[in-house]
């Protein structure tokens, strides 16, 4: 059985400005139709079953689209943290008690069209409670983040520049609950901050995916996406 899967939908998207004034990011048009919709499409051909969307601003427009999730095979709850935004980690543990034991995490605003099942199998495999996907960027789709090696998380560092940070956190994790009380944060924090102090203790596992991955956070992304998912209807 899959995990059920956190989409973090919450922020402001200023970047995407004007583009976003009235709408959330997840709702932008990409390809025809608004990119949740992108999103939950192939959550369910990877046989998800239950989502939960964390919400903030203008998140009820995403609840009038979505709804309940049945239309498209899913089941949707959602969690919000509008208007006083808890950041990526405070909105997840917020959602906590409607995600299990164990969860995919994914960002809103990101296309990941890699095999989730295979990563569902590598996590009970590792032994650790955390797991996160890497992808060898070399700084070439955004500025590298991961020093990996030997299906290791070695060093997880935004600010470093160093020769051996060539992978990227790719963009989908995956949580036990138990990581949120032993890291002790309160209920506002970047999930960045959790992510860090896991692999400081060696308690976030590895996992690597050959795909590049998508995201609509700028325009050159969703221009990217958009010729990715165009070719892939012919």
């Amino acid at each position: 059985m899959m995990f059920p899967v956190a989409i973090l939908a919450g922020g402001l998207a200023t970047r995407l400005r004007p583009i976003t004034e009235k709408i959330p990011k997840a709702l932008v048009e990409i390809a025809g139709q608004p990119f949740i919709i992108h999103q939950l499409e192939l959550l369910k051909k990877n046989n998800i079953e239950q989502v939960v969307i964390c919400i903030g601003y203008r998140g009820e427009m995403i609840q009038d689209l979505i709804g309940n999730g049945h239309k498209f095979g899913l089941q949707v709850d959602y969690s919000s943290d509008w208007p006083e935004l808890l950041g990526t980690g405070g909105a997840i543990k917020k959602t906590l008690p409607l995600l299990g034991d164990a969860f995919f995490i994914l960002y809103g605003d990101s296309y990941l069209d890699c095999d989730y099942y295979a990563v569902r199998q590598a996590f009970p495999k590792s032994g650790k409670p955390a797991l996160m996907t890497v992808f060898r960027n070399e700084n070439k789709w955004d500025k590298s983040n991961i020093s990996y090696q030997n299906c290791k998380i070695l060093k997880y560092d935004k600010k470093s520049v160093a020769p051996d940070i060539k992978y990227i956190d790719y963009g989908l994790s995956i949580l036990k609950k138990a990581t949120f009380d032993i890291a002790g944060f309160d209920n506002k924090f970047d999930l960045a901050d959790l992510f860090k102090d896991l692999v400081d203790r060696g308690q976030m596992a590895g996992y690597e995916v050959a795909q590049r991955f998508y995201e609509i956070g700028t325009t050159q992304g969703i221009s990217d996406l958009e010729k990715y998912l165009n070719d892939n209807k012919k």
